[in-house]
């Protein structure tokens, strides 16, 4: 049978190749790092405490730690507290032994020597505004399970469980060769000529996946030069590339990966924009991801055969699906899927002005992209969205 109008021969639809790329990334390592470098990486193992959490009970308060009924000899030794006494306090200080409760500061009056509720109030009830240790955890309890993403709060856990090191999945390592003979990095680009947005962009953005860009260049739109870039031997998992997908005399990509017998993965996706794209395995066994060289295109691409991969051997779980309803309708294509950037409003998903597969405003405006079949999504119908790799919330 043939292929869709412009769809390449074997073109898959954009979820099955999310899967496809998830189950070609294979298993990493594990690699040890400080804590201020974990943040965003993925545990290898659980983290479990060291000692109680916290280790010894403290006051939860400003004010005097207290033993025994009221009134109470204020003193200013240390050691085991004896009865109707008390000690000036402040938050996480060390709560003595045979001490009763933490007196605050706002509901204690100190008469000469002496210590009284304010105002008549009732000493306060045993254990009260004392953190008793091991609240929190107690010594070899799992904190943080393996395969957690860690942010900024898991890294305070670790440290407050005497952690100095993490041990993490190490990164995949993703080269970049950026193709193109009308693409200027700097300056206001003449009539014929593009500005440069994917090396700025995707080294980010890679990194929101959870690679590291370990090698980028720029190369011409020549075949020879494309094989012997994709034959050189630099240590990643994945590469890269942007533009040369189609059937052009300038596109060389996929008569490359043929000259290198390549394994096709991929050859296309079913979607717009980003139908051009490829997944293929190099003899070396190293991913590529050929992208379109239209930014949204390319992006969208990205998303879809390059994130699944990146998590795969990172050690995340496949970039969840989500359901969304539509504030109104939205137009399909009869050529195929659309991917389509969108807002929220009003508890829907609305369409951005700017999807052509060049545009990128309309993606760095939306909060997910929406997948439009060709009948169009009904005001009101549920559709299937993948947020974006940089929405928090």
């Amino acid at each position: 049978m043939r292929a869709p109008l412009g769809h390449a021969a074997g073109a898959v639809d954009w979820e099955r190749a999310r899967a496809v790329s998830y189950d070609a990334a294979g298993t990493l390592g594990a690699e040890a790092v400080p804590l201020a470098a974990a943040s965003g990486r993925v545990t290898a193992q659980p983290i479990t405490a060291e000692q109680d959490i916290p280790h010894y009970a403290s006051s939860a308060m400003d004010g005097w730690v207290i033993a025994g009924e009221s009134p109470w000899e204020l003193e200013a030794r240390t050691g085991a507290m004896v009865p109707r006494t008390a000690r000036p306090i402040v938050t996480g200080g060390l709560i003595p032994e045979r001490a009763d409760a933490v007196l605050r500061s706002e509901h204690g009056r100190r008469v000469g020597g002496v210590l009284e509720p304010e105002n008549g109030r009732h000493a306060p009830s045993r254990g009260t505004d004392i953190r008793p240790a091991g609240e929190e955890a107690r010594a070899g309890d799992v904190v943080i399970a393996r395969g957690t993403v860690l942010n900024p709060a898991h890294l305070a856990v670790a440290a407050a469980c005497a952690r100095d090191l993490l041990l993490v999945t190490e990164q995949p390592r993703v080269q970049l060769l950026l193709s193109g003979d009308e693409i200027d990095d700097v300056g206001v680009p003449v009539a014929g000529r593009v500005r440069d947005s994917f090396g700025p962009a995707l080294p980010a953005l890679l990194g929101q996946l959870g690679g590291r860009v370990v090698a980028s260049s720029r190369i011409p739109d020549r075949l020879d030069v494309t094989i012997g870039a994709l034959q050189e031997q630099t240590d990643c998992e994945l590469i890269i590339t942007t533009g040369g997908t189609g059937a052009s005399s300038a596109d060389h990509l996929r008569a490359a990966l043929r000259h290198l017998r390549a394994e096709i993965l991929i050859p296309g996706l079913t979607s717009r924009p980003g139908g051009p794209a490829l997944l293929a395995r190099l003899p070396d066994g190293r991913l590529l991801a050929g992208l379109p060289g239209n930014p949204l295109a390319a992006l969208l691409g990205l998303l879809v055969l390059a994130a699944p991969a990146l998590a795969g051997w990172s050690g995340r779980a496949l970039p969840a699906l989500t359901d969304v309803i539509a504030a109104r309708a939205i137009p399909g294509d009869l050529s195929g899927t659309r991917l389509v950037p969108y807002a929220n409003v009003d508890g829907g998903v609305v369409p951005s002005r700017w999807v052509g597969s060049g545009m990128m405003r309309g993606l760095a405006d939306s909060a997910g992209i929406v997948a439009v079949s060709p009948r169009g999504l009904e005001a009101g119908g549920h559709g299937v969205a993948l947020r974006l790799p940089w929405m928090t919330c």
